[in-house]
């Protein structure tokens, strides 16, 4: 049996402290998603505990009923806990260097390590078809763990809300990862 596991980036939001709800787009959004999901039969959903990511996925879970695992693996990244006017600099250097790591932050490695395994957990269960929401740069160091091309530009060009599928391989147990588009048609063509 293959497995699906769809990443996604929270819709829009006011801000980036953990209780920042979305913005009235961001709520439009999570209502395109709930459409974009209605006709895959998706078993669990395990979000982010920010408020940002909860409500990305509510009106999925409330239409379809099923309830939202909070995970605190999937916490958004802490760069460091410093300001850092060239923050995005500092950023880039952590895709070049996995273990680089600033004051009060993780690295890319440990942030990394900390969503594979709530990915790797989900790829184990007997769930079939799994929506775990989280952020962009953590989720972005997910991407690159199975996709090591996958990196700083690849970061800035995510989109909120922004949804990929990791789909693993029954058989060979390997790990595909595809961008799904904006359009709820798209993700449909996928499933036939």
């Amino acid at each position: 049996m293959s497995k699906n596991i769809y990443i996604v980036r929270h819709c829009q939001a006011q801000g980036q402290p953990a209780e920042s709800p979305l913005t009235k787009e961001g709520f439009k959004q999570a209502a395109e998603l709930a459409v974009l999901f209605s006709n895959i039969q998706i078993n669990r959903i395990i979000s982010s505990p920010f408020l940002r990511a909860i409500q990305s996925v509510e009106p999925f879970s409330k239409e379809m009923n099923i309830g939202i695992e909070l995970d605190e693996r999937l916490a958004e990244r802490t760069l460091s806990s410093v300001n850092l006017p060239d923050w995005m600099d500092k950023l880039k250097a952590t895709y070049e260097d996995m273990e680089l790591k600033f004051e009060g932050g993780e690295s890319s490695r440990e942030a990394m390590d900390r969503i594979v395994t709530v990915v790797e957990e989900a790829l184990e269960s007997d769930d079939e078809n799994i929506i775990i929401v989280t952020h962009g740069n953590i989720m972005s160091l997910l991407l690159k763990n199975y996709q090591e091309s996958f990196g700083y530009e690849d970061w800035k060009s995510l989109r909120n809300p922004d949804v990929f599928l990791l789909k693993r391989d029954g058989e060979t147990g390997a790990v595909t990862v595809e961008r799904i588009h904006d359009s709820p048609y798209t993700i449909y063509c996928k499933q036939e």
